[in-house]
Order: structure tokens, then C-alpha cells, then sequence
């Protein structure tokens, strides 16, 4: 399954917008709190394919019926661009735990492109429906191997990837090794560079919020 934002209208249109744009992009903290939105967003979205039980709550005059989340997900993302995605959806999946990949790419001269992942800092995902945030699905390389790596070590019950722009070819290496996953994306470009960056894409979403990497 594939929800691409890009073909519905709404005010998250206009995150994905400024986040494109290389004059707002100057704005660190907007740039930041636009990916925060987005992942706000996206949380709403994924909320409605997830399973609820019915509960009985006492209010001063009675008592109403309502519903509440059956299991709250797990929230993951890759270092460090990831973080605000995945601020947002914890703003929405309040007592959601967390969990947190290393991964990087690694070049080598005439040589194909590698991930390494250093790190993965997360609670017992068995059972459990996981959301990985990442501004930016190029290659699909490093979503697919920090996901294999959860999988490797738990059973997990649904796994949903969020991005706020994939590239064509991200999303077909995702769906070829990932055939389960949800994808839920802001927008998706059909070029990459031939350092791997999508085109017209957005630039590094790391650096443009955090300041550049040496």
C-alpha cells in the first residue's frame, strides 16, 4: 500500500512546499517544524488503519462511549534527519515508545553504494506495529537494511515507512524487499543524481535542519 500525499489537497501540501523551498529552507527551525507537521500528519493518516477497542468513559454528568487505541506503535528513525518526522508522530502517538537506528552511507571509489548501521536502540518490538520516519527515500538502501534489521530481531506485527519525498526507485527497492510494508509518502520524483540525491527533491534534509556534517 502506497498513500502519496501529493494526490490528495490539504494543508500538508504546503509543508512539502516549504520544504522544497531554498528560500524558507534558511529557516532551520521552520524547516524543522515543517518535517514535525508532516510527521503530525501522517501520524492522523496512519491512526485510521489501526485497531481500537471500545471503552466507557465517566464524564462529570454520565458516562460516554468512545474508543480507544488497542496498542500503542513504536516509533523509529534513522539518525538524525529523521528526528523531527518522528517528533511529529509522537506528538500524536503520545505514549508511543521509541526506538532509534544508526545508519550511513559509504562510499567507495568505482565501487557500489554500501550502508553501514552502527546502532539500533530499541524496546521489544514483537507483536507490535512499527513506524520508521525518514525525510528522504532515495536509493531505498537504508530504510531497507535499518527495517531488515528490526525484522531480523523481532516478529514485528505491521511495519509503516514514512517519508516526506521518495524517489521511483526508493520505492521499488522498498516494495521489492519490504513487500509487506506501508509506504506513506509527502511526494514522489522520478530522478536521482549520481550521488544518489532526489531530484528536484529537497537537498539534505540532515544538514538543512540540524547544520552541515563535516
Amino acid at each position: 500500500m502506497i498513500f502519496d500525499l501529493s494526490k490528495t489537497t490539504s494543508i500538508a501540501n504546503t509543508f512539502i512546499a516549504e520544504l522544497r523551498d531554498e528560500k524558507i529552507q534558511l529557516d532551520a527551525m521552520r524547516f524543522r517544524r515543517n518535517l514535525e507537521r508532516l510527521g503530525e500528519f501522517f501520524a492522523l493518516e496512519i491512526s485510521k488503519t489501526l485497531t481500537y477497542v471500545p471503552v466507557e468513559t465517566v464524564t462529570p454528568l454520565g458516562i460516554a462511549n468512545s474508543q480507544r487505541l488497542e496498542t500503542q506503535p513504536v516509533l523509529a528513525t534513522i539518525l538524525r534527519a529523521g528526528l523531527p518526522m518522528q517528533q511529529g508522530l509522537l506528538n500524536i502517538f503520545d505514549r508511543a515508545e521509541a526506538a532509534f537506528i544508526t545508519a550511513y552511507r559509504k562510499n567507495h571509489i568505482n565501487g557500489p553504494l554500501e550502508i553501514q548501521v552502527d546502532a539500533v536502540s530499541a524496546p521489544d518490538l514483537t507483536d507490535k506495529v512499527v513506524i520508521i520516519a525518514d525525510p528522504m527515500l532515495a536509493t531505498g538502501l537504508s530504510m531497507v537494511r535499518s527495517c531488515k534489521e528490526l525484522i531480523a530481531q523481532y516478529k514485528v506485527k505491521e511495519l509503516h515507512i514514512v517519508a516526506a519525498i521518495a524517489s521511483a526507485e526508493g520505492i521499488r527497492h522498498v516494495r521489492a524487499n519490504l513487500p509487506l510494508a506501508k509506504l506513506w509518502l509527502g511526494a514522489i520524483d522520478e530522478e536521482m543524481t549520481s550521488k544518489s540525491y532526489i531530484v528536484p527533491g529537497l537537498g539534505d534534509a540532515g544538514d538543512l535542519a540540524y547544520g552541515t556534517k563535516l
